[in-house]
């Protein structure tokens, strides 16, 4: 009896050191998670009969340290959650490495070639499609006209009010803007727009203090505009301010918006466009205090055609798509997966993981929802295994194993001893 609980030890051991072996050989491996094998008592009735390993623990819930890569389609999950992949044959696999890019097809794969699995985003909208492969776009963006342009700054309540007149573009003056007297106004500003075909125009926004020349007590300030050079006739915007210093809202407001002061028809022989542009100012937050005259915004929406340039991957999980002419868009975001039990996975290759009955059904959800982790960008899960105590646990190992050893050959030298005296 002796020979076989010895021989027992010996099995579970050798059990033991493959998985000792197994965790060290993947202390590099990214998303890589430790098991631990777990002996458990043997019994032939109320007879002893040894040991084996009764079951392997993983350690999934224990989160390696993160690597920054620096490159934008890698990613880390803080927290609980599995990345979900389909390989071949249609079968969903999870796993913790967020290697990501794009296949020749234009889906979004992993590391190993499987399928990004997440939740498709119309460009522009927030609401989510069903679970199901996700592709990146490529190809070209089509220009976008620009129908608003928000300009914030102060005005500087110091400002005298210029002794030259403005052009009178009303009393016919053709003056160009480029030939404009500079001591006329107070500041200019110029601002970029877009025509539907991309075309960009410069819009300059001239900010002249009303009232009596060479005083500042008024508390008004007139734009006038010109478009690529030239002065737009008659558009003139006068901008009125509290006896705090901030703006009062538009007189007549353009679009129900108490803050968009102007609208600009600019021809299409101008734009060379099919149609007008038609330019909605916004003034929102301008103030009149002392000091210097600051902008703090003055950005249009619209853009050019653009191509397309590569993706990155954003901390809630967006798939963004990037263009050569500055966008960013959004066209889905990758999902993770929780499941109740998920020490109870079963592990597979490429660092993955598949269900079964005791993990139970896996939730899909998206970063940083419900149990899900939040994700890093441009960084990858280490592996979890911590070496010295595998190391330690190896040299345990090793004196058990010489401790049955020991126990077999003990049991062999009274069998002999037996034979001999028989």
């Amino acid at each position: 009896m002796g020979f076989d609980i010895a021989m027992s030890g010996i099995q579970a051991i050798n059990e033991q050191l493959g998985t000792i072996s197994n965790n060290i050989a993947n202390a590099g491996t990214f998303g890589f998670k430790s098991s631990r094998a777990n002996f458990a008592s043997q019994y032939a009735g109320d007879q002893a009969s040894g040991t084996k390993i009764g079951s392997i623990s993983q350690s999934i819930g224990t989160i390696g340290s993160t690597t920054q890569t620096g490159r934008g389609m890698d990613a880390a999950i803080n927290g609980r959650g599995f990345f979900v992949v389909q390989d071949g044959l249609g079968a969903a696999q999870y796993t913790r490495v967020g290697i990501f890019d794009s296949d020749a097809n234009g889906f979004l794969v992993d590391q190993s070639g499987r399928r990004v699995q997440g939740f498709a985003q119309e460009v522009g909208s927030t609401v989510l499609g069903p679970l199901g492969d996700l592709t990146v776009p490529a190809g070209q963006i089509p220009a976008v006209a620009t129908t608003k342009l928000t300009y914030t700054s102060n005005y500087s309540s110091d400002w005298k009010v210029p002794a030259a007149a403005f052009p009178d573009i009303t009393t016919g003056d053709t003056t160009l803007a480029a030939n404009i007297n500079p001591e006329t106004y107070n500041m200019s500003r110029v601002s970029v727009v877009y025509d539907e075909r991309g075309n960009q125009h410069s819009v300059t926004q001239y900010f002249i203090r009303s009232g009596t020349a060479g005083e500042s007590s008024s508390s008004a300030v007139n734009v006038q505009y010109a478009v690529d050079g030239k002065i737009v006739d008659g558009a003139v915007t006068a901008l009125t301010f509290n006896a705090d210093g901030t703006i009062v809202g538009a007189p007549n407001p353009v679009a129900d918006d108490p803050y968009v002061f102007a609208q600009l028809i600019i021809p299409a022989a101008t734009t060379t466009g099919a149609t007008d542009l038609t330019l909605n100012i916004d003034y929102r937050g301008g103030t009149l205090y002392a000091g210097e005259a600051s902008t703090s915004v003055n950005k249009s929406d619209g853009y050019s055609a653009g191509n397309f340039t590569g993706t990155e991957i954003g901390k809630d999980g967006s798939l963004i798509a990037k263009y050569s002419n500055g966008q960013r868009q959004t066209v889905g975001k990758i999902a993770l997966a929780t499941f109740p039990s998920e020490t109870s996975l079963t592990p597979i290759s490429d660092t993955s993981w598949s269900a079964n009955l005791s993990s139970g059904t896996p939730l899909y959800t998206t970063p940083g929802v419900g149990m899900a982790g939040t994700l890093s960008t441009s960084a990858l899960e280490n592996s979890n295994v911590d070496v010295t105590t595998e190391l330690v646990g190896l040299m345990t190992a090793q004196r058990n194993y010489q401790a049955n050893s020991k126990v077999l050959q003990t049991e062999s030298t009274v069998l002999q001893s037996l034979m001999q005296a028989m």
